[in-house]
C-alpha cells in the first residue's frame, strides 16, 4: 500500500477507493524522524483502509434469499444446540442462529417467514417407500388415517356412483383393520353392498384381496388366467362357491394390479405430483425408491416429466428393480445400467437439484426365489438355507465386482442369517471394502447378526409396519415376541447405520408419524401396547432415524439431517410440538410449511398462500380429487 521513503522525506500515499473506483492521493506533508511516527503513519494509512473495506461491504452487501424466525429450531446440531432462526442462500443454510442475528441478514429480496414459535426440524427422509408403483394413485380410494369401517365403506359408495362404466372401485394397501373403531375388515357382503354395479377389489398390504363377481370373472378366478404363485388361497362358501376372499403374498397380489384397467399416461404423471404433494405435506423432503414393478429408465420417465414441470418436490434417489423376463434379476439389472441406459452408482440424472434422482444401486429383492414376503397374518416364509447361500454368493458377487450398492428385504431371522452367511464368504473373496449395502425390514433380527450386519458395514432399514399390523403380529407370534420386534433399543446402541421408514404405499402407511409414534409410545395403531418399555425410543432418537440415520442410505450424510451451515435447506414446521405433544399424539402431526432446496413446497393455514398451486386431479372421477391421498375429518 505504501512505498518505502527516507525518515525525512514527504509521502504520498494512493489508495484505490472501493465506492467509486477512482484513485484518492493522501499526502502526508510531514517529517518522519523517528521509528515511532513511522507506526503512527501505518496506523493511520491502516484507518484508511479499514473505512475503505467497510463502504465496500455496505455497498455490496447480498441478503439471504430466504429467512425463516420466531422459530423453535431442532437443529440436530451438537455445535448449535439451540436456535431461532435460519437464512438459505442459493438453496443451502448459510447462518443459524437468533432472531437478531439472523434477521440482519435480510435485504430488500428476501422472503421472511414468521414461525410463530412453531417447532421447526429437518426434513424427514423415508429411505425405504415404493412411490413409482403407484402409477394407478389417481384410480384408488385411500383408507390411510380412515378411523371407522364406518366411513371407509360410505367412501366406496360414494365413488362407486361416480365411477364410469368400464372402470374399478380400487382401495389398495396402506392401511390396516386395526385403524377402524370396529377393529375388523369389511364383509363381502358389506362391500357389495356399498359398490354394487361395479367391479372392485379391497387389498389390505400383501395379505388378502376382496373381490365381488364382476371383478373375479374380469381377473379369470378359477381358471388358467387368474395368476398362479405359491401360497394363494381361495376362499369357498359351503356349497363350494368363491366367496371373493383370496389370501395371497405379493406376487399374486401385485399381478392382479396388472390385470385391470390403467391410467393414461398423463394421469399417471398428475398422480405423482399428487402422491409427492402428500409427501411433502408429513414434512418429507427426500424419498429412497425401493424399486417399482417398471424398472429404470422407462419407468423413470413420468418422474422426469414430473421434474422438467418443476413439480418433483422432493429429493428422489432409488434403488432400481429389473423384471428381466429370462435373466434374473441382478444379470437384468447389470445389463440395464451398463448397455440399456448406462449410469452409475451415486450418479444424479437431475443435476440441477443435488441428489435430485439418484442411482444408489439394486434392490431390494436380488432374486425372485429368495423373497420371504412378510405377512403377519401367517408364519414366516423361510427359505431354504443352501438356496440363499448359493444364489446370494452368485449374485453378490456380480455386484460387488461392478460396485453397485445392493439392498435385500429380509423380515425374518431365520433368512437373515443364511443371507449373512453368503455375504461373509463372497467378502472372503471379493472384498466388499466399503460397498454400500443394507437389509431391508429385519423384523426379527436378533443380537448376533445385528453384530454381523456391522462387521460387514452393512445397514438396517427398519419400517413400521408393526404399527400397522402388530395386532396381526401378536395373533400369529405372541405378544412376548411382539414387545421385542425389532430390537429397536439393541439396533440403537449397537452404532450400525439405521433408519426408520415407512415401506408405504402397500405394506404400510406413508405417514411417517405413524411409526415415529409407536417408536415413543410402544403403541400400535389400534392402541394396543406391542413394544417393551425398555424397548422404546426417546423422541430425539426417534427422529433421528428419519433424518441422520435415514441420510447414510443415500449417501448424504453431510448434506441433510441438520440445521447447520452448508447444509441443504430441507426442513419442515410443524402442526405440533413434537417434542411436547403427548404420546398418542404423536402419529397426529403434519407439516404446515415444508421447504425444499428453499424452496416453499406446501404449505397449510396460515402458510397456505405461499405453496404452488397444483394442477386439477384428472381425471374429473378420480378418488383423489374428492377425499385427498390421506383422510382429514371434515
Amino acid at each position: 500500500m505504501a512505498r518505502r521513503v527516507p525518515s525525512a522525506s514527504l509521502m504520498t500515499v494512493n489508495i484505490e477507493s472501493a465506492l467509486d473506483g477512482k484513485t484518492a492521493t493522501l499526502r502526508l506533508v510531514q517529517r518522519i524522524t523517528g521509528e515511532h511516527k513511522m507506526r503512527r503513519l501505518f496506523v493511520v494509512i491502516a484507518a484508511l483502509h479499514v473505512g475503505t473495506l467497510g463502504a465496500q461491504s455496505a455497498r455490496s452487501f447480498v441478503g439471504a434469499d430466504l429467512i425463516v424466525f420466531n422459530a423453535t429450531i431442532t437443529t440436530q446440531s451438537l455445535s448449535i444446540p439451540r436456535a431461532s432462526a435460519l437464512a438459505v442462500k442459493r438453496g443451502r443454510i448459510y447462518a443459524v442462529g437468533s432472531d437478531a442475528d439472523i434477521l440482519g441478514l435480510k435485504d430488500n429480496n428476501t422472503r421472511l417467514i414468521d414461525a410463530h414459535g412453531r417447532r421447526l426440524i429437518p426434513g424427514l427422509m423415508d429411505a425405504h417407500v415404493h412411490i413409482l408403483n403407484e402409477r394407478n394413485y389417481n384410480y384408488e380410494v385411500k383408507w390411510e388415517g380412515v378411523p371407522t369401517l364406518k366411513i371407509a365403506l360410505q367412501m366406496l359408495s360414494e365413488q362407486a356412483k361416480r365411477t364410469p362404466q368400464g372402470q374399478w372401485v380400487k382401495v389398495i394397501g396402506g392401511w390396516s383393520p386395526y385403524q377402524f373403531a370396529e377393529r375388523r375388515h369389511p364383509t363381502i357382503e358389506e362391500l357389495k353392498k356399498a359398490v354394487p354395479d361395479r367391479p372392485f377389489i379391497v387389498q389390505y398390504a400383501y395379505n388378502v384381496a376382496f373381490l365381488n363377481e364382476p371383478a373375479m370373472k374380469a381377473l379369470g378366478v378359477g381358471t388358467d388366467r387368474f395368476p398362479k404363485f405359491a401360497g394363494t388361497v381361495f376362499e369357498k362358501d359351503s356349497q363350494g362357491r368363491y366367496t371373493g376372499v383370496v389370501r395371497a403374498n405379493t406376487f399374486t397380489l401385485v399381478t392382479l394390479e396388472s390385470m385391470v384397467p390403467q391410467p393414461s399416461y398423463e394421469e399417471q404423471v398428475n398422480g405423482l405430483g399428487y402422491i409427492i404433494n402428500l409427501e411433502n405435506r408429513f414434512g418429507v423432503t427426500s424419498v429412497i425408491d425401493a424399486g417399482a414393478a417398471q424398472g429404470y429408465p422407462d419407468g423413470h420417465q413420468p418422474l422426469q416429466d414430473l421434474a422438467r414441470q418443476n413439480r418433483l418436490t422432493v429429493r428422489f434417489p432409488f434403488i432400481d428393480l429389473q423384471f428381466g423376463g429370462s435373466s434374473e434379476l441382478v444379470d437384468a439389472e447389470i445389463n440395464a445400467i451398463t448397455q440399456r441406459s448406462p449410469v452409475s452408482p451415486r450418479e444424479n440424472l437431475l443435476p440441477s437439484v443435488a441428489h435430485g434422482h439418484e442411482y444408489e444401486g439394486a434392490g431390494e429383492m436380488l432374486r425372485l426365489s429368495l423373497h420371504d414376503h412378510e405377512n403377519f397374518d401367517r408364519p414366516a416364509i423361510v427359505i431354504d438355507r443352501d438356496s440363499m447361500v448359493r444364489y446370494i454368493t452368485e449374485d453378490v458377487t456380480k455386484l460387488v465386482k461392478r460396485r453397485i450398492p445392493f439392498r435385500m428385504h429380509l423380515s425374518y431371522n431365520e433368512n437373515i442369517t443364511p443371507f449373512l452367511d453368503a455375504l461373509e464368504q463372497v467378502n472372503a473373496k471379493t472384498p466388499l471394502d466399503g460397498l454400500r449395502w443394507s437389509i431391508e425390514h429385519a423384523e426379527t433380527i436378533t443380537p448376533e447378526n445385528i453384530e454381523r450386519v456391522k462387521r460387514l458395514g452393512g445397514g438396517i432399514a427398519l419400517d413400521g409396519k408393526m404399527a400397522m399390523h402388530g395386532d396381526a403380529f401378536v395373533k400369529t407370534y405372541s405378544r412376548e415376541k411382539a414387545l421385542r420386534t425389532p430390537a429397536l433399543r439393541r439396533l440403537v446402541e449397537s452404532g450400525i447405520p439405521l433408519a426408520m421408514t415407512s415401506d408405504g404405499y402397500r405394506a404400510g402407511s406413508i405417514n411417517p408419524w405413524i411409526a415415529i409414534g409407536w417408536t415413543v409410545s410402544g403403541k400400535s395403531i389400534s392402541g394396543s401396547e406391542i413394544l417393551a418399555t425398555d424397548n422404546r425410543l426417546t423422541r430425539e432418537e426417534a427422529l433421528k432415524l428419519w433424518t441422520t440415520g435415514a441420510a447414510w442410505f443415500g449417501n448424504q450424510e453431510n448434506d441433510i439431517g441438520k440445521i447447520e451451515p452448508g447444509y441443504l435447506a430441507d426442513f419442515a414446521l410443524l402442526s405440533a410440538d413434537y417434542f411436547t405433544v403427548p404420546d398418542d399424539q404423536v402419529k397426529n402431526i403434519s407439516s404446515v410449511l415444508t421447504v425444499v432446496d428453499g424452496r416453499v413446497v406446501f404449505g397449510n393455514g396460515d402458510y397456505s398462500d405461499l405453496a404452488p398451486k397444483l394442477p386439477e386431479v384428472i381425471p374429473a372421477w378420480s378418488p383423489v380429487k374428492f377425499f385427498g391421498g390421506f383422510y382429514t375429518a371434515k
